[in-house]
């Protein structure tokens, strides 16, 4: 556990709050999430992980009527001030959804989308960054000879793989995953969980999960949410064996939620 103290923040919010026009879905919410490491968001559903995970990359800002108090910092930025480019925001910190969302376009194209916005049009350089980014997501062993097809054609789990490998493409330094196995098979699941593993020697990882015993395998350090409060925010090692807050403990064991 020491290693893992000595991680740097990489976002940071404070006295967070968040509103669906006149109702409160965040309240008063304040953490450091260190660089390089895997921090899940555990809690029941509509308990506000989800929310506050679209805050870390401002997706929030596309559902209309939405507002934020407080802040939350990249690197010591607060990305809620006015001069934030929200796309290059999104670049440095991507996001993987709960059900894979494949554009309806080749392998090699999905992948080649981000890098293809952001000026690079020589097929040689794009073909280095697709394979290398499909190394990155475990996946070219089984797609490296189907690129042009469509990624349609996958499977789910091999579909939010290459959403993954699409998301790296554009080289972000942070990974948000919502729920990014809950709609796949146990196989699946696992190999997201291996990947998972892999990645965050690199980059800084956090993730929704609804199971708990996938937050105890992968993540470092754990935060127990609860009717848009955060009870709790430690060690995964802490939060499953020795939670100080009993509602956390209750949550764990399993008496609700």
């Amino acid at each position: 556990m020491e290693q893992k103290q000595l991680l740097q923040p990489k976002i940071k919010s404070d006295h967070l709050n968040f509103f669906y026009g006149k109702s409160q879905a965040l309240y008063d919410i304040s953490m450091s999430i260190p660089e390089k490491s895997v921090t899940a968001f555990i809690g029941p559903s509509g308990c506000g992980k989800s929310t506050f995970l679209r805050t870390l990359n401002r997706m929030n800002d596309t559902i209309q009527d939405t507002r934020i108090e407080g802040t939350v910092s990249l690197d010591n930025i607060n990305i809620y001030s006015n001069d934030i480019n929200v796309v290059t925001l999104r670049k440095r910190v991507g996001m993987i959804f709960q059900k894979s969302n494949p554009f309806p376009k080749s392998i090699f194209d999905n992948i080649a989308y981000g890098p293809r916005l952001q000026g690079i049009t020589s097929r040689a350089e794009l073909e280095v960054i697709v394979e290398q980014c499909l190394h990155s997501a475990a996946l070219w062993d089984e797609v490296k000879d189907l690129l042009e097809k469509s990624a349609l054609a996958l499977s789910g789990g091999q579909q939010q793989r290459l959403c993954i490998a699409r998301a790296l493409a554009v080289k972000p330094e942070v990974l948000l995953m919502d729920e990014p196995a809950s709609a796949l098979d146990p196989i699946s699941t696992a190999k997201i969980e291996e990947l998972v593993y892999e990645l965050k020697k690199k980059y800084t990882i956090i993730i929704v999960t609804h199971n708990m015993q996938q937050a105890a395998r992968i993540s470092d350090f754990t935060a127990f949410f609860y009717m848009g409060k955060l009870i709790e925010f430690n060690t995964t090692d802490s939060i499953f064996t020795a939670p100080s807050i009993k509602q956390t403990e209750d949550y764990v064991t399993g008496r609700f939620g």
